[in-house]
């Protein structure tokens, strides 16, 4: 599977004898495999770039210009702190031919930054999962592409790719479902972890003696033979009788002005009701009113957020990806804002609303008086 992968990308990223190719990644990162070995198959050079260096955007891009970079791959959270530095410092990266962004949504706002400073670099939206030898799906830019959601490519060589349902069957097109790996990517299971091997590997039902890896992602097929990222199947939740794709949220929050992080959680409130809180990053914050209109338009009222927090800069992890602990440990500190979701008009709405064991406190006279 690594050397399929390896091999993936030397062919889809043009890498020849003479190429350099950062290596960014600590090495306990998956990705940081072909960063470190693909140029050298071909002849190539490697050029291994310290964090010390990464974590100075500036610095790092002196780096690249300096060691004549031709292939660099960053997570989206990276991406997004160079963008913002050439912006406000430009410069010509003469050297490097490409760009890889991967281990996080790379949404269509960033892309449109990124050809803004640099129209002439090629932007590639990296998929794949670690189960799967990493990244299984290249989609290679040279502009902003016409649709909302950026697509994550075709699959590589080599990488069969299902969209299912419950039971393993193939939607149909432009359906959502799950998203399955088959052939030489997907890896024999979790090391001293059986229960949770048997959940995610099978037996690949179209293909006798082979296995799949049911990822949690959920996707769609594009007319165009591209795949489509949806979100997560474990960013579910329930709320009020109704079945809520987190993901779903977050996409809509993503695609407001200002907004280049989102995450979205399901908090209770002190009568262990439940309720949506959105975190969500930029440069600066915005009106939660304005934000929750805005919402409100695409998304029916039980999907939007009943609080907005703000911050400059998503919570980082070790490896560069956005992590949703942060505002997970966080969501019970929010005021929620007033004015999120009209109070009960009516008795009868009143005893529904009321936590449990408080609701015969309500007469039934009065519930039929304010009726």
């Amino acid at each position: 599977g690594l050397l399929n992968h390896l091999f993936a990308k030397i062919d889809d990223l043009a890498i020849g004898e003479g190429d350099v190719v950062a290596q960014t990644a600590p090495q306990c990162f998956d990705i940081s495999m072909w960063q470190l070995l693909s140029a050298l198959l071909v002849g190539g050079q490697t050029l291994i770039v310290e964090q010390e260096t990464i974590l100075d955007a500036r610095r790092f891009l002196d780096t690249i210009v300096e060691g004549k970079v031709n292939v660099l791959q960053v997570v989206p959270s990276y991406l997004e702190v160079l963008v913002s530095c050439l912006a406000e410092h430009p410069r010509k990266l003469e050297d490097l031919r490409c760009v890889s962004a991967t281990g996080e949504a790379l949404k269509r706002e960033l892309v449109e930054r990124w050809f803004a400073v640099q129209p002439g670099i090629k932007l590639i939206n990296a998929y794949g999962l670690t189960e799967t030898s990493d990244d299984t799906n290249h989609e290679i830019m040279d502009r902003v592409p016409d649709r909302e959601r950026v697509p994550l490519g075709r699959p590589i060589h080599n990488v069969r790719i299902y969209v299912v349902d419950e039971h393993l069957a193939p939607v149909p097109l432009g359906a959502p479902g799950e998203i399955v790996f088959s052939g030489v990517c997907v890896g024999r299971g979790y090391i001293n972890d059986p229960e949770r091997t048997r959940r995610a590997f099978r037996p690949d039902p179209h293909r006798p003696g082979e296995h799949l890896y049911k990822s949690g992602d959920f996707g769609r097929w594009l007319p165009d033979g591209k795949l489509e990222y949806l979100g997560r199947r474990d960013a579910q939740a329930k709320i009020s009788g109704f079945r809520i794709e987190i993901g779903e949220i977050e996409n809509s929050l993503l695609r407001l002005p200002g907004v280049r992080e989102a995450a979205v959680v399901v908090t209770e409130r002190a009568d262990r009701s439940k309720q949506l809180v959105a975190f969500y990053a930029g440069e600066r914050p915005a009106d939660a009113a304005e934000l929750r209109e805005r919402l409100g338009a695409t998304l029916p009222a039980y999907m939007v957020p009943s609080a907005f927090h703000w911050r400059r800069a998503p919570p980082g992890k070790g490896n560069g990806k956005t992590h949703r602990k942060g505002p997970c440990a966080r969501a019970g500190e929010v005021h929620i804002a007033a004015g999120g979701h009209p109070g009960p008009s009516t008795g009868t709405r009143h005893r529904v609303a009321a936590p449990r064991g408080r609701r015969a406190r309500i007469p039934e006279e009065q519930i039929r008086r304010h009726e």
